[in-house]
């Protein structure tokens, strides 16, 4: 006989973050500090991507998506978890929670093919300048944005439908703070080997295609530096890979660990905190790196500020 789905009108109850409840003050203050952050920050880059002519470049419009992508990410998961760190209950609809595997997927997986893709316009950068314009331009950028949000929700749509028709007939417990697939399945009370399989393939897969092309790209890039005889010159290109391969190395580390790494390695204690950590974490460190460290990003900033300010308009009405 069939099982049948209870959870499918019923929903599911979310543990959450933490166990113990003496620190959930702390934490929550903390994590909403966080995503306070990496709204404003990834607001404030797409703003001054938008406004200042001299970030109208293939490099900060991509960057600008990384930006809208990484806003999604983080409002996908952290404003549930703040609500269900104050409140009784803590459930998630069925439908609610499906919801939230799609967009989830869709962020992650777009932000994997998008990190692939800024390497590619590193490399143009660093080894064919004088092609870059032309290489780069703006339907090139608008297809490499399309394409990355296009394999992101590709993403989603093959997972989302099949983990939310496997039958859930038994606990209603995710031991998660978010709709993550591998937290779900374990609830469920049919044999999900093949379709782990397929979807660890698949994750394989999302990480290689974007991998191999950082790989090449940055190997280009290297030997390209290296028979540079300008010192300044090597200067500017590890300068400008630096930041890229900063996000890359914090993202990619933390996807491995969830979606490749065999099940001996993972206790829910360690995937609660990792999943934490991309999911909450970097969408707030991907501006921040990009913006300190980044001559254009804080002379646009000082800009926009110096504009703003009260001497300024104090200046602007009197003349």
């Amino acid at each position: 006989m069939k099982p049948e789905n209870q959870t499918s009108s019923s929903g599911f109850i979310l543990l959450g973050l933490l166990v113990d409840d003496k620190i959930s003050g702390i934490v929550f203050a903390i994590i909403l500090s966080i995503f306070v952050v990496a709204l404003t920050a990834n607001v404030v880059m797409i703003f001054l991507i938008q406004v200042d002519s001299r970030l109208h470049t293939p490099m900060y419009f991509l960057l600008s998506q990384l930006s809208v992508m990484d806003t999604l990410f983080i409002c996908t998961t952290v404003p549930k978890l703040l609500i269900d760190m104050i409140s009784e209950e803590k459930t998630i609809s069925f439908v609610g929670c499906g919801i939230q595997i799609f967009l989830y997927l869709t962020m992650i997986g777009s932000e994997f093919f998008l990190l692939g893709l800024m390497a590619y316009d590193r490399y143009v950068a660093v080894c064919n300048p004088l092609r870059y314009p032309v290489l780069m331009n703006r339907r090139m950028c608008l297809l490499l944005a399309a394409g990355s949000w296009f394999g992101g929700s590709l993403d989603g749509f093959l997972l989302t439908p099949i983990t939310m028709n496997v039958p859930y007939c038994g606990s209603r417990t995710i031991n998660h703070f978010f709709c993550e697939i591998p937290a779900v399945l374990k609830l469920a009370c049919a044999d999900t080997t093949l379709y782990e399989t397929l979807m660890y393939i698949c994750c394989v897969l999302m990480l290689l295609i974007p991998i191999s092309i950082i790989s090449t790209s940055y190997s280009l890039i290297l030997l390209t530096v290296h028979r540079m005889r300008s010192a300044d010159g090597r200067k500017k290109a590890f300068t400008t890979c630096s930041s890229h391969l900063t996000v890359v190395s914090i993202f990619y580390g933390a996807a491995f660990y969830t979606y490749v790494l065999p099940r001996s390695y993972h206790t829910p204690e360690k995937d609660k905190v990792v999943s934490a950590f991309y999911t909450i974490v970097t969408p707030m460190l991907n501006p921040l790196i990009y913006s300190l460290r980044n001559k254009d990003v804080m002379g646009a900033l000082k800009k926009v500020l110096f504009k703003c300010s009260p001497t300024q308009k104090l200046t602007a009405s009197a003349a």
